[in-house]
């Protein structure tokens, strides 16, 4: 048998000065997908994977058990358009979730379907948004895999399209006037109107009225703007006032504005700041009480909710109505004032330390008024009621072992029940979820949901440590077919709330970001150790994983801790922090992590980037990096410039602790259909137990 060898990469002595450092970049030919040279190096490494993959021998194991326990299905809350019921659901075949349509009492009718469009599941449903009414429906599909929405409109009572398609519009929320002739929508530029290499950028605010050309779409907002900015305009159910948002990239800042269009009409409001140049979140909302609903952390890093008069916006106008806990960060809210009703309620969503709950409060006074009984420990979907008004409210609910289901709570009678669930019927193993505390480097207190088998010896166990760590994204129990089969197969998975999300409210994502990021990976490391302390695991039988931010994460580890881990799963990775900008949408993200442009910020990207802290003669964990070709968020060829440098640089035999790459084509950076899931799951897990040792039942 032909011994096995890592494919040859040629290493360039290329050193740059940037700002008086020496930046090496052995690597940089591999930034060009196109070369020939990078080409013949990705096949190579294709058929090194590919004959590695092979020794994975639980790989069809996991394949079954994943596809089995996927099989529950999905279901989600419903949107209301009077007695016009949206929602959507997936069945066990189906690869991705169907959008359902059902008028009162009537069957319900397939309104999208992906799969029906393309049998090869490589188109995704991205968003939709019916009009006020539910007569018209705005809707975006990718198609390919490629992750650029199409936006077209359907007449909900024929199926038919009635505009469209507007292309440049990945990402855009729409907001329809109340009569449906017209919505708000947020578009980029045309290519050849920016500079090169901005083409993801450059988003713009525009009135569409319905069968008209996109060249008459009238632009509202956005000239003169910041090219990383996104933007959220929203139409109060009277159409009276417009709302619009403006976030620069991820940044947790936002700018607000209010317009009453009675007043300037729909094609150039006159925009009232609400908020402005503040590093504060804001959402917001005109009830149908007329008062303008404002939930933010200004002041408040756990979130509160205030009320203002629309005509008087400013922050020196809000009341408090519903003020910071803390020690739980304020996620979302309802409002119930239907007829009938003694007392309107306002329902409150809260995150303590990542387990849901909802509060009742006056709607007038904001007193607590009590707590709806919750499923479980889990994590609600967001708070649905009906949009003219009324007495119910519906909300997605998921946990470790329960497959998503949606509730409803009658405030009449006080009472929630489950109003439906997840359509497939499975054999979900039993488990042991506990949540445990840790202290990081710094002496701060983090937590982390375990979730072991039920019964069986305590440990140690193959491990597997997930984490992300960032851009104010909580990570919080839910169903997960990949949990619970690695756990069926007797393994234990950690989920870390690192710094850096949103767990504990605005200053837990600080502590996380820019100059702090090392915390981040303090924490995570301090998991890893916590796990291995208490006899959970061993260095020699855990593993960590990320994807996206979270791939940073593990790039991280795996430079700064090599020590603590024998294998690594590293998915859609940033792993570059000297060049990310350049590339993908980087741009967005330098309020998350720094750029490389201002001296000392290339200071903190230097001391943790993972591509720069590579060490020759290390022992390096076994490495599955997983890209795919049509990621337009992050590029692949972070994954391919750290493979190679790991490739070369670790002490450690082929054999033993392979570095190995992953291509899948056809599929982006999120969305995908239930079977290519189900592979990159199975091979991601038939990875880790080869090297962790983990023995199927």
């Amino acid at each position: 048998m032909r011994e096995l060898r890592y494919p040859p990469a040629e290493r360039l002595d290329l050193l740059e000065t940037l700002h008086g450092r020496a930046v090496a970049d052995p690597y940089r030919w591999l930034e060009d997908t196109d070369s020939a040279a990078t080409k013949e190096w990705a096949t190579a490494q294709d058929g090194l994977y590919a004959r590695f993959a092979t020794r994975f021998h639980s790989r069809d194991w996991f394949t079954d058990h994943v596809r089995a326990l996927l099989g529950a299905g999905t279901v989600g809350p419903p949107v209301w358009r009077g007695e016009r019921r949206f929602h959507m659901r997936r069945t066990a075949d189906q690869e991705h979730a169907v959008l359902y349509v059902q008028d009162g009492d009537g069957p319900e009718r397939v309104l999208l379907d992906p799969g029906a469009l393309d049998s090869t599941g490589l188109t995704t449903l991205d968003s939709w948004r019916p009009d006020r009414d539910g007569r018209l429906l705005a809707y975006q599909l990718s198609e390919g895999g490629d992750e650029e929405s199409v936006l077209r409109v359907m007449d909900v009572g024929t199926g038919e399209t009635v505009d469209g398609p507007i292309d440049r519009a990945r990402y855009s929320p729409i907001a329809w006037l109340p009569d449906g002739s017209a919505f708000y929508y947020v578009r980029r530029l045309p290519p050849d109107e920016v500079p090169e290499g901005e083409e993801n950028y450059h988003r713009r605010v525009y009135l569409h009225r319905l069968g008209t050309p996109t060249g008459e779409d009238v632009l509202v907002f956005g000239s003169g703007r910041e090219k990383t900015e996104y933007f959220v305009p929203s139409v109060s159910r009277d159409g009276r006032w417009l709302l619009l948002s403006a976030v620069r990239g991820t940044a947790p800042g936002t700018d607000a504005w209010i317009a009453d269009l009675a007043e300037s009409g729909p094609e150039a409001p006159r925009l009232v700041p609400v908020q402005q140049g503040m590093v504060s979140a804001l959402d917001t909302h005109v009830g149908r009480d007329g008062r303008l609903y404002l939930q933010t952390d200004r002041g408040a890093p756990r979130g509160r909710l205030c009320v203002t008069d629309p005509a008087a916006p400013g922050p020196e106008h809000w009341t408090t109505l519903v003020a910071e806990d803390p020690e739980a960060v304020l996620e979302d809210f309802a409002i119930l004032d239907g007829p009938g009703m003694e007392r309107p309620e306002l329902l409150v969503a809260w995150s303590r330390h990542a387990i849901d709950e909802v509060t009742r409060h006056d709607l007038a006074t904001g007193e607590r008024l009590g707590a709806l009984t919750m499923p479980g420990l889990g994590t609600i979907g967001g708070l649905a009621e009906r949009p003219e008004g009324g007495h119910e409210c519906w909300f997605g609910y998921t946990d470790s072992v329960h497959p998503s289901a949606v509730y409803r709570y009658d405030a009449r009678a006080g009472e929630v029940t489950l109003w439906d669930e997840a359509p497939g019927e499975v054999d979900v193993p039993p488990v042991r979820t506990e949540q445990v505390t840790f202290t990081s480097k710094d002496g701060t207190a983090v937590r982390m949901l375990v979730v072991s088998p039920l019964e069986g010896s305590d440990g140690p166990r193959p491990t597997i440590l997930y984490g992300y760590g960032g851009f104010r994204i909580s990570l919080s129990p839910a169903y997960s077919a990949s949990t619970l089969a690695w756990v069926r197969a007797g393994g234990v998975y950690a989920v870390a709330n690192l710094r850096g999300g949103l767990e504990e409210g605005e200053e837990w994502h600080e502590a996380g970001m820019l100059d702090r990021k090392q915390n981040v990976f303090d924490d995570c490391a301090a998991a890893a150790e916590h796990l291995v302390a208490t006899g959970v695991t061993t260095p020699e039988r855990l593993a960590v994983m990320g994807g996206s931010n979270g791939g940073l994460l593990v790039g991280a580890m795996v430079t700064q801790r090599p020590d603590l881990f024998a294998a690594a799963v590293c998915s859609a990775p940033l792993l570059d922090m000297v060049r990310y900008e350049r590339f993908g949408l980087g741009q967005l993200w330098n309020v998350e992590y720094g750029s490389a442009d201002d001296p000392e910020q290339l200071g903190w990207l230097l001391g943790y980037s993972p591509y720069h802290n590579v060490r020759e003669g290390t022992r390096y964990p076994a490495t599955l990096f997983t890209v795919f070709d049509n990621d337009t968020r992050v590029d692949p060829l972070h994954a391919r410039k750290l493979c190679a440098l790991l490739q070369e640089a670790t002490s450690a035999p082929l054999e033993d602790a392979p570095i190995l790459l992953r291509r899948e084509s056809e599929v982006g950076h999120s969305s995908r259909s239930v079977s290519r899931s189900v592979a990159l799951s199975a091979e991601q897990l038939a990875f880790c137990a080869h090297h962790l040792g983990l023995v199927l039942p």
